[in-house]
């Protein structure tokens, strides 16, 4: 039977709901996303996850959607300037920062943790919207001129994509080795200009720094 404690006003429960659920699962894995641990974690009631979600199921696929959107919310943030290399690079810092800090969703969004959730075509259509943004900024550097002929921009979208995403789950489970004297963000943005070097047109590969 569902409890009947009431939750705290104060609270939003459908944020408190997942970001309870999101650290049960980092911390203990899928068996610990019963309706009681999450709502108890989330100081409200059971009622609470079946009137928003149905049930583990759909908390889960709340989880995966609200990791997008926090990543697309993220994304929109950053400032456009009348520099579109600049911008990209920006992009990729937000999409790192974004991860750090909600990563109890960021293994939702690329990992499986809960074997019983596969993400149908209405959340990969949500996980695709993130996609399109990084695809724009892309696009204006091939407006700008900035890449190199033949250079193919949705070939580059997808490309920084992997290269950050690979970064960021590394750092994630503490595998990225840097060394004593190196900080994570000065890496991560070498890389970052690394990855754009081969696809910049001659005349702006100086300027991915």
């Amino acid at each position: 039977m569902p409890t009947t404690r009431p939750g705290r006003p104060d609270v939003d429960v459908r944020s408190a709901l997942l970001d309870a659920a999101g650290e049960l699962l980092a911390r203990e894995g899928p068996a610990a996303l019963t309706t009681r641990r999450i709502s108890a974690a989330a100081g409200t009631t059971t009622q609470a996850i079946y009137t928003r979600f149905g049930g583990k199921e759909g908390i889960v696929r709340a989880m995966y959607r609200e990791g997008y959107a926090r990543l697309a919310a993220r994304l929109r943030r950053v400032p456009r300037s009348d520099d579109p290399l600049l911008d990209l690079l920006e992009l990729g810092r937000a999409y790192r920062a974004a991860a750090l800090a909600s990563p109890h969703f960021y293994d939702v969004m690329f990992g499986r943790p809960v074997p019983e959730f596969t993400p149908d075509e209405d959340d990969l259509a949500v996980a695709r919207g993130t996609h399109d943004i990084l695809a724009g900024a892309v696009a204006r550097l091939a407006d700008a001129g900035l890449l190199r002929p033949g250079a193919d921009a949705d070939h580059l979208a997808r490309w920084l994509w992997a290269v950050v995403h690979g970064l960021v789950s590394l750092e994630l489970v503490g595998a990225l080795d840097l060394g004593p004297r190196r900080g994570v963000s000065e890496v991560y943005d070498g890389y970052l200009a690394h990855a754009l070097a081969g696809f910049l047109h001659p005349a702006a590969g100086g300027q991915a720094r």
